[in-house]
């Protein structure tokens, strides 16, 4: 079955997910290339009675044409969109570069003994270019998990998935309910106003897991992930607290000394780096830009 987008020809070659607005289907380009491609295809009811298309698609749309101008290794590429109209109904498709995995899927084929140091040094870095490209943009992901980052065969990673992806601009209403709950950041939890600094705690926890090969803050309720954080990084200080948040400070919710060593088998300059990205403060947390010139990273 072979179909013809605006400027790429392809063949599907197998449906490898699907989710609640359509499928997603792992291709081959027609021609030359060749390349093995991921084309996700909607459809929408768009009549009276019709939904529409979502906000978050033409915001995936929108930002990853917006971010494609740059051609980063570390974002994966939109390489076409096609839409048709079939009466009241539209049907969307997405051409993406094909990866052959997410983290979370590398991560459950790790050893038991766990990743090596250079994977693991080598996963971040690039986390943290990807990260530093959209910041620099202005691009909050606001959903970074081990789901939507791709990892291919050759290493290489890859930010996908910019459903939740705003751009920061000041005065804009942002959204609560951002983030899958095991990678939300305290600010959000909370309740609170935030910034790109969301995604560095996603990346203290990811960072976290590539060490322990499983979550780090596994909580099932708001309240129970934030005790769970605040088990491990230790209670703030009232000042530190949000004064936006609707959510009372109370020493109940945990101790208040953190641990001086978040992850025990952990160097000095990894623990340090952790607990940088793991700052409840969402001002005092390290930045991307910081993050990639930190020691953790230089070759002794």
């Amino acid at each position: 079955m072979n179909f013809c987008a605006e400027r790429l020809s392809y063949e599907l070659l197998a449906e490898v997910g699907e989710g609640s607005f359509g499928k997603v289907y792992k291709a081959r380009e027609l021609g030359e290339k060749q390349r093995l491609l991921a084309v996700k295809k909607f459809n929408f009811q768009i009549g009276a009675v019709g939904t529409g298309i979502p906000p978050s698609m033409i915001r995936e749309v929108a930002l990853l044409r917006k971010v494609g101008f740059f051609d980063h290794p570390n974002i994966v590429k939109l390489l076409d969109v096609s839409a048709v109209f079939l009466g009241l109904a539209l049907d969307l498709t997405l051409v993406l570069e094909y990866i052959d995995q997410d983290l979370s899927t590398y991560l459950s084929k790790a050893p038991a003994s766990g990743l090596g140091s250079d994977s693991i040094k080598n996963v971040m870095l690039q986390l943290l270019r990807g990260l530093d490209f959209l910041h620099t943009n202005l691009v909050m992901h606001r959903d970074l998990k081990p789901e939507n980052i791709l990892v291919s065969n050759n290493g290489e990673v890859k930010i996908a998935d910019f459903g939740l992806a705003r751009l920061h601009t000041f005065n804009v209403a942002l959204t609560p309910g951002v983030v899958t709950l095991w990678y939300r950041a305290p600010e959000v939890l909370l309740n609170s106003v935030y910034m790109s600094s969301v995604d560095m705690w996603s990346a203290g926890c990811i960072f976290a897991e590539l060490l322990l090969l499983r979550p780090l803050f596994k909580g099932y309720t708001e309240v129970q992930q934030l005790q769970k954080i605040f088990e491990l990084i230790g209670l703030p200080s009232e000042d530190d607290w949000p004064r936006d948040s609707p959510i009372t400070y109370s020493e109940s919710w945990g101790p208040k000394g953190a641990c001086t060593k978040l992850l025990p088998n952990l160097d000095s300059d990894g623990n340090d780096l952790l607990s940088k990205l793991l700052i409840f403060s969402p001002r005092d947390r390290i930045s991307a830009a910081k993050a990639l010139v930190h020691p953790f990273f230089v070759m002794h």
